[in-house]
């Protein structure tokens, strides 16, 4: 599946589709003894909408006008027999009078047809988000498997619009769109065949307008589609410029674009109207076709009807036929749910069956690896040693741009090395590899001789902690900040951490202390503070290797000088890879790689590589070019 094609906001899809409704019919399958609750209360819901007109034309036929419904000749058989089935029915109990009897059973029917449209329709909206609960959660659930690459190209808010708006839409189709169409067409068929069986020629005379409204119909539905098209296009544009210019509103007022930013959002506006004014005049044309139609059934029916049909009949005919065109009259609304609820449908669909790039290794390829490849030695205490090793490993974000080429390198148990080069070098990227965000196009990774693609990811996880340079902290407390979900931490093994790393200063300083709420992103923490709450993370949670991105970058000077010590307790006893363009913070690393342009070019200790002269002695003189001016001026002498 391509990106562009999950990238799709516009097009509206098809207003049936026999292959996504099989599909949807997944999640509803389980709720299938709702979803027969639903369609058998279909018949008693159509009876009893029908059965007050019915119980006016016996009024009218009986008590009322009965020597006009007698005089009046039957132009049908009644070949359902309804008038004699239901003439037991409204014949009064002794001593009551007749009008009241038949008041009596107008208002049961009107409440035994209002009870069973509550259950109907709370049946019908329970099993719709019964169903799109378990469609959210699959989607989130797919959603936590894909690779990091997906999310490069993939537009965060459109994925928010998979689990929430499009699901939603998939939900109104329960109750404003499927089950409210084949409810629609039911009552049709049905009033239709009735109004037949009742008086044929007065039926005949009554559906002439039909044809007319079938002709509208089309007229509509090959209108509206681009007009409902256009519409969403223009929200979608809309929804697009409001995220941008609220996620940039630091650079908007900055650079005073209040104005320009009011101007194109005004144009965007008034596209948005007029498409909307657009698919208003189709809805407005067709509300209107089917009232004219209507209007001339009615016509018709009265004309044609007056010395051949009794009142009552007249009467139920009007009444009936009224509840005919009803349905008509809602079908854009109908028909913009669906074509709505069809593209959306598509649209989930797509992203759940976007492939994750990187997946768990199945049980028979978990049995395989233990018994191929050999496991090194575990050390006295049972732990895992923490050996990283890279083998040939080359690696491109996209097509055939390399940004790692043939890298090697292997780090021993407890070393400390560091990455250094200069930007776009591959730093970050080699990190990500051994982390498994991303999956190499050559080459193998291997942890404690074993290859990273053998280990579920969850043990990777476990065993490899990272500190990244752009802290990312949930909305929650400190303490679930760090423990991040881990059952086994304990407030006392939470503070052990903080304070190993220098972070329960100011932890104990906030109004709460470890329990105070932080808001979204940790935006009531300074940038420091955050970073070292992602070092007493990693420190709680206790990972063989420990991967440091640019992980003292945003920490001033004094707060780096009180972590330094945090950091040798951080590595004591672990593998420690260290990514940074500041020098100084490595200069006591075991061994330093130079990468430049994907490549190794240089590796060995601080003194080493600056004696050698290459590429780290110019990054050096770049950062420190006034020791470097001492240190040549001290030569000269």
């Amino acid at each position: 599946m391509s990106i562009d094609a999950l990238h799709e906001e516009e097009a509206l899809g098809k207003a049936y589709d026999v292959h996504l409704l099989g599909r949807l019919w997944r999640y509803v399958r389980p709720y299938r003894g709702q979803v027969a609750l639903t369609l058998g209360l279909v018949i008693p819901l159509f009876v009893l909408e029908l059965a007050p007109a019915w119980i006016v034309k016996v009024g009218l036929d009986t008590v009322i006008a009965p020597t006009i419904s007698q005089a009046a000749p039957s132009g049908g058989s009644d070949a359902l027999g309804l008038a004699a089935r239901s003439a037991s029915w409204f014949t009064p109990p002794e001593g009551v009078p007749p009008l009241g009897w038949l008041a009596f059973l107008y208002l049961v029917a009107m409440l035994a047809s209002a009870c069973l449209q509550f259950v109907h329709s709370v049946v019908m909206s329970w099993t719709g988000q019964s169903a799109m609960r378990d469609l959210r959660a699959d989607v989130f659930r797919h959603v936590q498997r894909l690779h990091l690459g997906f999310f490069d190209r993939y537009p965060v808010g459109r994925l928010v619009t998979r689990a929430s708006n499009d699901v939603e839409n998939v939900s109104e189709m329960f109750a404003a769109g499927i089950v409210a169409l084949v409810t629609d067409v039911v009552k049709m068929v049905g009033i239709a065949a009735i109004l037949l069986s009742l008086d044929t020629r007065l039926a005949l005379v009554t559906f002439v307008v039909v044809p007319i409204l079938g002709g509208a119909a089309i007229w509509f539905r090959l209108g509206v589609r681009n007009a409902f098209r256009a519409t969403r296009v223009r929200i979608a544009r809309i929804n697009a410029m409001l995220q941008e210019t609220i996620t940039g509103m630091k650079v908007v007022q900055l650079f005073t674009r209040e104005d320009r930013n009011l101007r194109d959002f005004a144009r965007l506006n008034a596209e948005h109207r007029d498409a909307w004014y657009n698919s208003i005049r189709y809805d407005s044309a067709l509300f209107a076709a089917v009232e004219m139609a209507q209007g001339m059934s009615v016509a018709l029916l009265i004309w044609y009807g007056t010395g051949i049909a009794a009142a009552g009949t007249i009467y139920l005919f009007i009444d009936w036929m009224r509840r005919f065109f009803l349905p008509l009259r809602d079908l854009s609304a109908k028909y913009s749910v669906m074509q709505s609820a069809m593209a959306s449908c598509e649209r989930i669909f797509q992203l759940l069956d976007t492939e994750p790039a990187i997946r768990e290794p199945s049980r028979m390829e978990l049995l395989a690896s233990q018994r191929d490849v050999p496991r090194p030695a575990a050390s006295a205490s049972g732990a895992s040693r923490g050996e990283v090793e890279f083998r040939d490993v080359s690696f491109a974000y996209q097509g055939d741009d390399l940004v790692l080429r043939d890298v090697s390198f292997r780090v021993a148990p407890g070393e400390r090395v560091a990455f250094v080069g200069a930007t776009g070098a591959g730093k970050t990227s080699v990190i990500k590899l051994l982390t498994r965000l991303y999956e190499p196009q050559q080459g193998t990774i291997l942890l404690d001789g074993v290859p990273i693609r053998e280990l579920p990811q969850s043990e990777l996880r476990r065993r490899v902690a990272m500190v990244l340079q752009d802290v990312f902290l949930f909305s929650g407390t400190v303490a679930e900040n760090i423990r991040l979900g881990r059952p086994d931490l304990d407030d006392a093994a939470v503070e052990r951490a903080a304070r190993a790393v220098e972070a329960h200063r100011f932890i104990e300083k906030l109004p709460d202390g470890y329990a105070t709420e932080l808001r979204e992103r940790g935006t009531n923490l300074s940038a420091g503070q955050r970073q070292l709450l992602s070092f007493a993370r990693a420190l709680a949670h206790g990972a063989d290797v420990l991967v440091l991105d640019e992980a003292t970058s945003s920490i001033d000077t004094e707060t780096e000088a009180l972590i330094q010590t945090a950091l040798r307790r951080l590595w004591e006893g672990r593998t420690a890879l260290v990514i940074a363009h500041r020098l100084s913070t490595i200069q006591d690393v075991d061994r330093i790689y130079v990468l430049h342009k994907g490549r190794i070019v240089e590796q060995g200790t601080h003194a080493e590589l600056l004696a050698a002269g290459g590429v780290y002695h110019r990054l050096h003189r770049l950062q420190h070019p006034a020791e470097e001016r001492g240190t040549g001026s001290v030569a000269a002498r």
